[in-house]
């Protein structure tokens, strides 16, 4: 009898596997089908224009072939011999265009970070108002860009300009009225507008990695006798080094890609001082007419973006196994 009752149980106990096995047959599409819109996109914005353009790199596309860009004839690596040769007029004004861009991204990431965790560290306690200040300090990042630039333009201008009536007229820290838009007064009109736009994402970010730092650490730092710069130097800072290094990260590559920045707030004829390499290129491609040679600048902009990319995510990782 129990010979009989042990042969049905164990016959049945295999089919089991079997069974688990063919549903999980059944639903192995359902994780390709929810990815297929986003990686179609993908393809079509990212990918297909970018391999484009880095085919059009190896062209000689010039005004005379726009109409039929696939007959322009090929170049090979004609363009990037140019973009290269730091003798000639087109080399050497594109390595001036990319030290101005590293120069100004170093600054605008450096002073937004420094401003967005101090307004973060100040804004982590309750206070009366605290909402209001919250709010006020996200106005530069919610407001639309081309309104805020707009706006600086306004403010900068040497006669009508905001800025000039107020250290001039009002302070008297400046005896003539100056051009701030032009000349090299033009870098540092764009890095404070630079700075103004990008500050307030850079205490968004981290403002939200200090609602994960919980309120003891502090106190009992407080009751050791750590005083608010220990406090943040051996707590705030390590707590929210995973958001520190996305963050600087996303800024460098969005500060160092800037367009829409030096192409309000100058227009299409930039001084050199606010020459940053994004428009460089633009300029080099629409005005010129000389895409082949604007492709080719866009390659090697996005090889070195990859490369300092690739070079801070090991840095970052190796500190991170070593900790």
């Amino acid at each position: 009898m129990a010979a009989t009752t042990a042969g049905p149980a164990s016959a049945a106990t295999p089919t089991r596997p079997v069974n688990r096995a063919r549903r999980r047959q059944q639903g192995w599409w359902l994780p390709y089908a929810l990815l297929a819109p986003a990686v179609v996109l993908e393809l079509i914005i990212h990918v297909v224009p970018m391999l484009t353009g880095i085919y059009m790199s190896f062209l000689k596309l010039t005004k005379f072939f726009i109409s039929n860009w696939s007959a322009a004839p090929f170049a090979g690596l004609h363009n990037y011999q140019l973009a290269f040769d730091f003798n000639a007029a087109i080399g050497h004004a594109l390595l001036q265009s990319f030290l101005i861009t590293c120069a100004y991204s170093a600054i605008v990431v450096g002073v937004a970070w420094v401003l967005g965790m101090a307004a973060a560290v100040v804004l982590q306690r309750s206070f009366r108002g605290r909402a209001a200040f919250r709010t006020l300090f996200l106005v530069p990042y919610a407001l639309p860009v081309y309104a805020g630039v707009i706006t600086w333009n306004f403010m900068l201008q040497r006669d009508t300009g905001v800025v000039n009536h107020v250290l001039v007229d009002n302070l008297g820290l400046l005896n003539n009225k100056p051009f701030w838009l032009i000349g090299s007064n033009a870098f540092v009109s764009l890095l404070v507008v630079a700075i103004w736009r990008m500050w307030p994402f850079a205490f968004l970010m981290l403002m939200a990695g200090l609602q994960s730092v919980p309120n003891d650490v502090y106190e009992a730092s407080a009751v050791d006798g750590a005083r608010a710069f220990r406090q943040w130097r051996s707590i705030t800072v390590p707590m929210v080094r995973p958001v520190n290094v996305v963050l600087v990260l996303v800024m460098f590559l969005w500060v160092f890609n800037d367009f829409n920045t030096p192409y309000v707030l100058f227009g299409t004829a930039q001084p050199p001082a606010g020459d940053l390499i994004s428009f460089h290129i633009y300029n080099a491609s629409f005005l010129t007419w000389n895409f082949g040679l604007g492709s080719a600048m866009s390659v090697l902009l996005l090889l070195f973006l990859l490369l300092v990319t690739g070079i801070y995510l090991a840095v970052v990782n190796r500190r991170s196994q070593r900790a």
